[in-house]
């Protein structure tokens, strides 16, 4: 199955880099304009971001695993209308050395398959995991 990974480490402690994200505040901090979660396993996860057309774009989802500062994944719904539909997010926090190491991997078919979407999101992650580390660092 096609996987787009990164991963980035942020000056900041771990419970931090948990809290930016699994709370409503901490995910509107660095990723998105509006969000409404309920961080536990079989929560819900609705997420909205303006698109390049400037419409509001939702992605929903559910916690598929919830590890507590370790591990986090969602899987986005099939029937979603944003691109990531039917796809996976898993992000995992770990310690390293005075840092917090984050790592993703966005997996399934679909968008992962086509090489433009693919680039696009690649080029997301890669800004939205800079933005993660802005908004902890500042």
């Amino acid at each position: 199955m096609p996987a787009i990974r990164h991963q980035i480490n942020i000056a900041a402690p771990a419970r931090a880099v948990w809290r930016a994200l699994t709370t409503e505040e901490g995910l509107t901090s660095w990723w998105v304009d509006e969000a409404r979660l309920v961080a536990e396993k079989g929560g819900r996860v609705v997420l909205k971001s303006e698109g390049d057309d400037g419409e509001m774009i939702e992605e929903v989802g559910m916690f598929h695993e919830l590890r507590p500062t370790r591990k986090i994944e969602i899987k986005w719904d099939s029937t979603s209308p944003a691109p990531t539909k039917g796809t996976r997010v898993q992000f995992t926090v770990a310690r390293d050395g005075d840092e917090t190491r984050v790592a993703i991997v966005h997996s399934g078919p679909g968008v992962l398959d086509d090489e433009e979407e693919r680039a696009a999101l690649e080029k997301g992650w890669r800004q939205a995991l800079r933005a993660l580390r802005g908004s902890l660092e500042d």
